[in-house]
Formats: C-alpha cells, sequence, structure tokens
C-alpha cells in the first residue's frame, strides 16, 4: 500500500475522531460551563451544604457506576450511535436549570447530566477506538481529548464573563443552549458521515481471542484503580490553597484553567509516544502522580503551581492512553462493556481516593501525602508484576 493509498484510507477515521471531539467540544462547554458553578448555583437557590456534597457526589456515582449497564448494553444492541444520541441529549438538562426556581428541580437536571453522561460514554469511546485504529490509537484518543479539553477551558469562561458584563446564572445557562445544540448538530454530521464506525477497524480474530477480557483485563483494572485513587484531585489542591490563604478566590479557577491546559496539550503528545512504546508507557501515570502531593501541600504558592500543573498531565495520561489501551487489550465484541467496567472502576478509585484523603488532610496532610505516595507505589508494583513493561501493544 503507497503513502497516498494509507492517506485515503485515514482520511475517514480522521474525519469521525474530529467530528467526534467537535461534539465533546461543545458538549464540555455546556456542562463543564454548568460545573464550575452550580455549588453557588444550588446555594443561591437555598440548598444547604450538604444537598450541595450529596447532589455532586450522587451525581459522580451515578456518571460513573451506571457506565457498566450502558457498557453492556452496547455489546448486546451494538447500538453505538442510538445510545450516544441518547447520552447526549440529556445534556439539554443543563440550559433548563435557567428556569429553575427551586433547589430540589436544579438538583434533579444536574444528577441527570451526569446520567446522561454514563449512558453515552462507553458508546462513544468505542466509536472511537474503531477509528484511532487506523490513526494510532494512543493519537486518535489525545486528539479527541485536546478538544475536549478546549471545551473543558472555554465552558467556565462563559460563566466568568457573564458575571463580569454583570449578568446573573439565568442568562449564563441560557447561553449554553448555543454549544448544547452545536454538539448535538456536530453527532448529527458524525453518524451521517460514518455510520458504521466499526468498519474501520478489521478484524483479527486470534489476536482478539487472546486478548479477551482475562487476566490481563482484570490486572490492568487493578493497576488503573491503584493509579488513580493515589492522584491528589484538584478539588483538594484548591482547598488547601484558599484555607492556607496562599490563593485567592480569582486565582483557584485561573488554576483549574492552567490544569486544564496541561491536560489538552500533554494528551497530543502523549498519544504519539503511546502509539510507539505501546502499554509500557503506562507506566508514566503514577511515576507523574508521585510528586504531586509532595509539591502541593508541603511547599509554597509556586510548587503548588507546579504539582497542579503534574495533576493536569495525569489527567491527559488518563483519559489518554489509560483510555486507548483498554481498546488495545480487548475484544470489539466485548469493549462497550470493557470500557464500562473501566469507567466504572475509575469513578470508585476516584471517590474512594479522594474520599479518604479529604478525612486524612483534616488529621494531617502529611497523611494525605503519605496514603498517595502508597497507592501510587503499588500501582507502580502492579505494572512491574503484570509485565506490562514487556509488552508493546
Amino acid at each position: 500500500m503507497t503513502g497516498q493509498d494509507r492517506g485515503e484510507d485515514r482520511k475517514p477515521a480522521y474525519r469521525l475522531i474530529i467530528f467526534m471531539g467537535m461534539v465533546s467540544l461543545f458538549g464540555d462547554i455546556t456542562y463543564e460551563g454548568a460545573r464550575s458553578i452550580t455549588g453557588p448555583y444550588l446555594a443561591v437557590l437555598g440548598a444547604s451544604a450538604g444537598v450541595v456534597g450529596i447532589v455532586a457526589g450522587f451525581g459522580e456515582f451515578l456518571g460513573y457506576a451506571f457506565r457498566m449497564a450502558s457498557g453492556y448494553l452496547v455489546d448486546r444492541v451494538k447500538a453505538y450511535w442510538l445510545l450516544t444520541f441518547t447520552g447526549y441529549a440529556f445534556i439539554f438538562a443543563i440550559p433548563l436549570l435557567a428556569f429553575t426556581r427551586h433547589w430540589q428541580w436544579a438538583a434533579v437536571l444536574i444528577v441527570l447530566e451526569r446520567l446522561g453522561k454514563a449512558i453515552r460514554t462507553p458508546a462513544r469511546d468505542a466509536i472511537l477506538s474503531h477509528a484511532a485504529k487506523r490513526v494510532g490509537r494512543g493519537w486518535g484518543f489525545g486528539l479527541h481529548e485536546f478538544f475536549d479539553q478546549v471545551g473543558a477551558v472555554t465552558g467556565p469562561l462563559v460563566f466568568t464573563m457573564v458575571f463580569v458584563f454583570k449578568g446573573d446564572y439565568a442568562e449564563g445557562f441560557n447561553i449554553l443552549w448555543v454549544p448544547a445544540v452545536l454538539s448535538i448538530a456536530f453527532l448529527s454530521g458524525a453518524r451521517m458521515k460514518i455510520p458504521h464506525p466499526e468498519k474501520l477497524e478489521p478484524r483479527t480474530p486470534a489476536l482478539e481471542e487472546a486478548r479477551g477480557m482475562s487476566r490481563l483485563f482484570w490486572l490492568y483494572a487493578l493497576f488503573t484503580f491503584l493509579s488513580v485513587a493515589g492522584v491528589t484531585h484538584f478539588s483538594l489542591i484548591s482547598y488547601h490553597l484558599k484555607v492556607s490563604h496562599m490563593a485567592t478566590d480569582l486565582q483557584i479557577p485561573v488554576l483549574y484553567i492552567i490544569a486544564m491546559a496541561a491536560d489538552g496539550v500533554v494528551a497530543l503528545a502523549i498519544g504519539k509516544i503511546y502509539d510507539r512504546i505501546g502499554l509500557r508507557f503506562l507506566i508514566a501515570a503514577p511515576v507523574l502522580s508521585l510528586p504531586v502531593a509532595f509539591l502541593s501541600f508541603l511547599y509554597g504558592f509556586r510548587m503548588a503551581i507546579i504539582g497542579i500543573v503534574l495533576w493536569g498531565a495525569v489527567v491527559g495520561i488518563h483519559e489518554t492512553v489509560m483510555r486507548a489501551a483498554i481498546a488495545d487489550i480487548t475484544p470489539v465484541e466485548r469493549r462497550g462493556m470493557a470500557y464500562g467496567i473501566f469507567n466504572a472502576i475509575y469513578g470508585l478509585a476516584f471517590f474512594a481516593g479522594s474520599t479518604a484523603m479529604g478525612f486524612l488532610y483534616d488529621v494531617s496532610p502529611l497523611l494525605l501525602i503519605a496514603l498517595s505516595v502508597l497507592l501510587e507505589v503499588l500501582a507502580i508494583i502492579t505494572f512491574a508484576a503484570t509485565g506490562f513493561y514487556r509488552l508493546h501493544k
């Protein structure tokens, strides 16, 4: 096959990745814009701090736990586009917040959006995995993550500009009708351009039988749990910066934008690296996570900024190569379920790790650091024990 033939062969894959990237970009503008202010908005509507915590926690739990069911459904009915469209339809719950006058209704809409994310994510990732096979799994998922993070940065800026120009919450939510509609429009375009994304990935039966959801997959799941649970999340870092009077209310969202920008930029680079060296590159996740807690909690503001940038880079690895690896170790027939299990484990690890670190911080930040280091060291040991370092793809 000539270089020109290979280029022609990759065009449909690139077209699908870019279309799906635009879907995620506008989707992220919608729900990340809302997520940046839902806490204060619920407070304005009369919700207590406990209610805010329950809504946020339950929404995140539902958003991850239900992915196992939706992933199973993807594999059973092969309705990739139907489940993706259904999940993205729930995104309209966000602009509908403009019409809420009671925190109870706002809470329902916030949780519904998270449910929609649970429905669409395994199907969407399965679609992307087929396209990414043609261009390089790491590069394909990295390119999609870049678009995703552009939206994650832009979303919070929407409400920032609304408040700068003396607007209110309702005006901000009404603006989000635009990206929500554009997200569905690009999804429709993707469906029309590539109606059968599974045809982009050639079948290799012998390889797939050897790489089913067997011992290798479950060892990878354990590695994922330990690596993700050990990451010190931005919410705890920002809480520390606030209560320690090291950062102002205005500086903290700027730091989050910096982290999301680092995520997007790193995703492109590490995707290419993963395509060159394969599963061995997974070791970067726990290794880069190790210094985050030290830099963020033991030293001053400048070191904390470095810790936050590193945190953004780690998130980029999670969203890029850790998703790409699932496609490389599972067969097409079980891809949806594999992504469902992966996302559920990711959510459980995030919840368990952040909860434990939050309680430990109240006792001493040193205990938080100790737990983070312990979990990441265990992740490195698991990586070595599984033999991932010997595998290319």
